[in-house]
């Protein structure tokens, strides 16, 4: 939140002349890398719900998760701006670019808008810009490239606050979407349900904060590094010879990654946690080759993953989300 904000009318002149920082509590610090930032930088920082007592000319928030008092909005002459990493209406809610990555958007943006009280991302866009999503790009990838436009964003509206306030636009009703938190059941793969492009999208949506899981053998299995698999792989006969069905998983030697098969096709993965962290390699040598020894009778659609299915229980139904 700034406080008694001056606007620059020329690039390298001094902005802001003070500046608090309000940060939601978390109970690590490395959760929360404004803080640290702010720590160092010697500003004045509150934990939520206490702002301070001073007198502000403009609040800004980004991911900060927490409704907003019109009581609270009020104290700010300029009210408080939202930087907001996708194109809205699109993608409103707190997970907004795992979500872009989740449904294989191809462009993607930021919003500064202004907060309405006790609402999320309705407010009015002062400023909207929009990127190509790369080809492949991780939800870790996308926010880099989004955090350096949205704060350059920032600054280009802070600089023509009164202008930019004035020039403001309705959202439009069309096109809404919505961007939930993501759950621990949201990591479980539907083998059966799933194709190849939605379990990649999956991992790279949020594998970098809740690995995939799946069932092997009654045991929770988590996939921690899913591949693309080679087009000359899907020709070998030991895929195309016998009959497979969604979950079985068959070691390819010669890559050294498990194959999976899924609803249209197969993945790739390199490496598991299972107990404890093994490569593909280790998987089948301690796992699945004494399992076809043991079992050498029985169809190899027996060996296979299945999908998770997690108790409703009030801890495993805790939310997660990027700290976007």
């Amino acid at each position: 939140m700034c406080e008694r904000a001056k606007l620059w009318e020329n690039k390298g002149e001094e902005l802001i002349e003070n500046l608090e920082v309000v940060t939601v509590p978390s109970p690590s610090p490395k959760r929360l890398p404004v803080k640290q930032y702010a720590v160092q930088s010697q500003l004045p920082v509150y934990e939520w719900p206490d702002v301070g007592s001073g007198e502000y000319d403009v609040g800004v928030v980004a991911s900060f998760g927490r409704l907003l008092s019109e009581a609270l909005i009020l104290k700010f002459p300029y009210g408080i701006l939202n930087v907001h990493p996708s194109c809205l209406p699109r993608w409103r809610g707190p997970a907004p670019i795992i979500h872009t990555v989740l449904h294989g958007d191809t462009v993607a943006g930021v919003t500064i808008m202004q907060i309405r009280p006790k609402r999320f991302d309705v407010g009015p866009i002062l400023k909207q810009e929009t990127v190509p999503v790369p080809p492949k790009s991780t939800t870790k990838d996308l926010e880099a490239v989004l955090s350096r436009l949205g704060a350059n964003m920032l600054i280009s509206v802070l600089k023509t606050l009164p202008e930019s306030l004035n020039n403001g636009r309705q959202q439009p009703a069309e096109g809404v979407t919505h961007a939930p938190k993501i759950s621990a059941a949201t990591s479980c793969i539907k083998w059966e349900e799933q194709t190849s492009e939605q379990i990649f999208r999956l991992h790279r949506a949020i594998g970098n904060i809740i690995p995939l899981q799946t069932l092997w053998m009654n045991s929770t299995i988590k996939l921690l590094d899913v591949v693309e698999v080679n087009s000359s792989v899907l020709t070998d006969p030991k895929l195309t010879g016998q009959a497979v069905i969604p979950g079985s998983v068959i070691y390819h030697r010669q890559s050294q990654i498990l194959l999976v098969c899924c609803k249209d096709g197969w993945i790739g993965v390199r490496s598991v946690m299972l107990k404890k962290t093994l490569t593909a390699t280790d998987f089948y040598n301690g796992y699945l080759h004494p399992w076809y020894q043991k079992n050498s009778l029985a169809p190899p659609s027996q060996c296979r993953f299945q999908t998770l299915r997690l108790p409703l229980k009030k801890k495993q139904e805790k939310k997660i989300v990027a700290m976007q």
